[in-house]
């Protein structure tokens, strides 16, 4: 029982330094990721609210979007989009690893608005991509908003849209984040 006990205090310890050492996290498991198509025969839009996040004062930053969670108006544009585009079953999630660039311009412990620049990479349909994209930080209290808008191009992923489909369905393909994370306790 004392090795037990001996243990546990160990690792509560350890926590306690690893967090001190890396300094506080930020984190949801319903974040908001939406993107839109716009064409002039049809506009197409799907929000994720299963978006999981994770923000560091550390600067980084850590996103996960699974690929069926999107959800569309209209039930055979999200069984198109998972089946022939995005071919969720094979590619079930996309993700983003990276850093804000311009970390020093964030305070963590003062509440305000911070323009942020965030660099890493985006993987979609399994190909991965260096980014570099805008966005914002709101921090009130214990939590933070994480804001961006960016476009990304269908054929830099593999994404084929098939001729028949290729005036409903745009080339460049906005997309936006707004995640709320709590501070990890």
């Amino acid at each position: 029982m004392k090795v037990m006990k001996k243990n546990v205090i160990i690792t509560v310890l350890l926590t306690c330094c690893i967090s001190v050492a890396f300094g506080q996290k930020y984190l949801t498991r319903t974040g908001q990721i939406t993107f839109f198509s716009s064409t002039p025969l049809e506009n197409i839009e799907a929000r994720n609210n299963e978006v999981a996040a994770i923000v560091s004062q550390q600067g980084d930053i850590v996103f996960q979007a699974p690929i069926k969670s999107f959800k569309f108006q209209k039930e055979l544009m999200q069984e198109h989009f998972n089946e022939e585009y995005m071919e969720s079953d094979k590619y079930p999630k996309a993700d983003f690893k990276g850093k804000i660039d311009n970390l020093s311009s964030v305070n963590f412990s003062k509440d305000g608005n911070y323009n942020v620049k965030v660099t890493g990479k985006l993987t979609i349909h399994g190909v991965t991509k260096d980014v570099s994209e805008p966005g914002t930080i709101i921090i009130k209290g214990n939590d933070i908003t994480v804001n961006s808008k960016f476009s990304v191009a269908t054929v830099d992923y593999n994404i084929k849209i098939p001729a028949l489909m290729a005036g409903k369905i745009a080339k460049s393909i906005e997309v936006t984040v707004n995640c709320i994370l709590s501070a990890v306790k």
